[in-house]
């Protein structure tokens, strides 16, 4: 007994796939992103948003907007920089770790001097 399925499968799997003429693979290629020029790729797709992270610590994200990128923090310590537009994820960057320095110097001191002493 004789399966119609398995002979035009057996027919389709010996058949090569005709090769389009040369002007419809450059076509073809022109519109694949992949060969896009990069100049016009960037002006099109926004950059992606980053995660600044100093040490292990997460600061917060960087999402890009017009004119540069806005921060949004992920812990209490990086409140004050919450919804700061900066120029570019850099900027966002140094001003986060400027303020873990400020905030880890502050509790880096030991307990001792931060006590109210009578005198």
């Amino acid at each position: 007994m004789s399966y119609h399925h398995a002979e035009t499968t057996a027919h389709a799997l010996n058949r090569r796939p005709a090769v389009p003429p040369l002007t419809e693979l450059q076509a073809i290629r022109a519109r694949n992103e992949l060969h896009v020029d990069r100049s016009l790729r960037a002006a099109q797709v926004p950059a992606p948003t980053r995660v600044i992270e100093i040490g292990e610590v997460t600061a917060g994200i960087a999402v890009p907007e017009n004119g540069g990128v806005r921060f949004f923090s992920s812990q209490r310590d990086f409140d004050p920089l919450d919804g700061t537009v900066f120029g570019s994820v850099e900027q966002a960057a140094r001003a986060a770790r400027e303020r873990f320095r400020a905030r880890s110097g502050a509790r880096g001191r030991p307990v001792q001097d931060r006590r109210i002493r009578a005198v």
